[in-house]
């Protein structure tokens, strides 16, 4: 006869067997099949570092206290990481990918995969590979691992594309600033107005003697105290967004049109900035129209455009007739 020692062992032991079996069957009848369904990141408290590479670049966000760096050394634009946190800890499985399908759209494109991975503090809690494409509203197709089964992953409530979120362009993870200067970092600033060369002109600040040009020859009259409030609009000049929709075809045709103005800063820390502005077209009820709210704008520093707000960048847009007094 069996102790009640012997017994109890022998409950212990069926009960673990039976628990461990549940879990595994659980795991089974999941709809997408074992350990594959899951590519949302829960912390504990809360994600730390994200880490987004591909066979050519690298981007790592870093919290330190209450703000994200890029790259050990940058201040990240606070909206973009948001997005990105949102998207981890909400991503969900939309629908399978057939070994056909992702075989034409992503293997014979020749389309390689976005490696994330996310952390809390040293504890990885997530890692899984994007596939960016057209192929899907929601731009992209996913993997766990590279001989996982692929899916097209969204984030409820959000029918827009989300594979951008996982860019490797250390452009869209910065702050959206044109100029970030103030009057006494400053050196010269130049405004052209292409289709109007009587409006243009030139400030020279060296050492603090103010000087404005016609922007060729130095002039006299004009009001010193209107010269130092334009500097100071410099401190803060944003743009709206990044001209994402654009394709290429697109942003050849801008490029090679007049444009409407072009504000060239001379830093004397020498971070100089020369931005060019284009008038936008929108199309409204199939009929192209200028927006007379925004502008294309394109700095020398990048290739990709931009979305310039006319209330942002007006303060700017002086003509030379303000610098005299009415």
């Amino acid at each position: 006869m069996l102790t009640i020692r012997a017994k109890t062992v022998i409950i212990t032991v069926t009960a673990t067997v039976l628990l461990a079996a549940i879990i595994v069957l659980s795991r089974e009848r999941s709809p997408f099949g074992r350990n594959n369904s899951n590519f949302s990141s829960v912390p504990e408290k809360s994600i730390t570092r994200i880490e987004l590479s591909d066979d050519h670049s690298r981007i790592v966000l870093e919290r330190k206290e209450d703000v994200w760096i890029l790259n050990g050394n940058r201040e990240t634009r606070s909206n973009s990481v948001l997005f990105l946190l949102k998207i981890l800890s909400d991503i969900s499985i939309k629908s399978t990918v057939s070994e056909e399908l992702f075989n034409r759209e992503i293997n014979e494109l020749g389309i390689r995969p976005v490696r994330v991975k996310v952390y809390e503090g040293r504890r990885i809690l997530q890692s899984f590979l994007v596939y960016k494409t057209s192929s899907n509203s929601y731009g992209n197709v996913m993997k766990l691992r590279e001989g996982s089964k692929p899916f097209i992953c969204y984030v409820p409530g959000f029918d827009s594309d989300i594979g951008s979120a996982f860019t490797l362009k250390e452009a869209f993870w910065q702050p959206f600033t044109l100029f970030s200067h103030l009057p006494s970092e400053i050196a010269s600033v130049t405004v052209t107005y292409i289709n109007d060369p009587g409006s243009s002109f030139m400030i020279r600040n060296e050492e603090g003697s103010l000087s404005l040009y016609d922007p060729v020859n130095k002039l006299a009259g004009w009001d010193t105290s209107r010269i130092m409030r334009y500097l100071s609009y410099f401190a803060n000049v944003s743009f709206e967004s990044w001209a994402s929709e654009l394709s290429e075809r697109e942003k050849t045709n801008i490029a090679d049109s007049v444009p409407a103005y072009r504000i060239s800063l001379e830093s004397v820390k020498g971070n100089n900035v020369a931005l060019t502005l284009w008038v936008r077209k929108k199309v409204e009820n199939g009929v192209e129209k200028t927006d007379s709210d925004r502008l294309w704008g394109r700095t020398e520093a990048s290739d990709e455009f931009v979305i310039v707000r006319y209330m942002d960048i007006d303060p700017l847009l002086k003509k030379r007739s303000y610098f005299y007094p009415v």
